[in-house]
């Protein structure tokens, strides 16, 4: 009855049945367990390309096309959000202080060039809530943050208080930003004066010359929050706390620093000194 309902002979249906796995396919069950461990232990978050790193650290070496395939076999995928592309403005003018990057995110120790910018997060009871991070270019770390519920100054300032504590940098760094009024107002301009930090800014308008941290905020919205629908303030607070501090900081790797995570980096440059 079941071959017929097969629609092949009895003789054949045995032989599939009966005969042995051949070692390609032992090992692609293998590696099939394999994915799906790394896949569900990154929270559906990594692709392809990072899967096959996380295998590549475990001795596996294969392809990133036979990643692909499998994972497809497998039906799962990274969680994936339209990107936003911006579109930079024609004036290219500074009006609150130089552009001491210009695009420039190479570094050659930790606290040399910082980062910094505020993005928006929905609630449902609170409306909209804010997040003012900030990157240090060289370990791609986030060293400091603040959440709230007003986007104002005290925020961005929090932020600098949180990082500077964190790092307690020793000698004068550059700190870049937007021209938003939040780093252009003379409270935040003279908190980075007492911490003696030398303030940068990008021309007004244009997301490229703070890519970085426009990075992170599209990967926070990406693999966090856009797929999760916060009740308030605080339920959002605990999700960015975690996914920052459990897995941006510690667990996520990253292209930029030889697929290590942030924290793994800072490490062995400690080790290093």
């Amino acid at each position: 009855m079941l071959c017929q309902v097969l629609g092949m002979h009895r003789s054949t249906y045995y032989n599939r049945v009966t005969r042995n796995k051949s070692k390609r396919e032992i090992e692609n069950q293998k590696l099939s367990q394999e994915i799906l461990d790394i896949y569900y232990d990154n929270k559906r978050r990594y692709g392809a390309p990072k899967i096959r790193e996380k295998l590549k650290a475990k001795g596996w070496n294969v392809s990133i096309k036979r990643v692909q395939r499998i994972m497809k076999k497998l039906g799962i995928r990274s969680i994936v959000v339209r990107k936003y592309h911006p579109q930079p403005s024609k004036s290219k003018k500074p009006i609150a202080g130089d552009n001491l990057l210009e695009q420039d995110f190479s570094t050659t120790s930790i606290n040399q060039k910082w980062v910094t910018d505020i993005t928006y997060i929905h609630t449902i009871k609170d409306s909209w809530c804010y997040l003012a991070s900030i990157l240090d270019l060289h370990t791609r770390k986030i060293i400091g943050y603040a959440f709230s519920k007003s986007i104002d100054t005290d925020l961005t300032i929090k932020a600098l208080e949180n990082a500077y504590n964190n790092q307690k940098p020793q000698k004068p760094l550059i700190i870049h930003s937007d021209q938003g009024t939040q780093y252009t107002s003379i409270d935040y301009r003279n908190k980075i004066k007492t911490l003696k930090l030398i303030p940068s800014y990008s021309s007004k308008g244009n997301p490229y010359e703070n890519a970085c941290i426009e990075s992170f905020h599209s990967i926070l919205k990406k693999e966090e929050v856009n797929y999760r629908k916060y009740q308030d303030f605080q339920e959002a607070k605990m999700a960015i706390f975690e996914f920052i501090e459990s897995w941006y900081n510690r667990k996520r790797i990253h292209s930029a620093i030889n697929y290590t995570t942030p924290q793994e980096y800072e490490n062995q440059l400690k080790q290093c000194n």
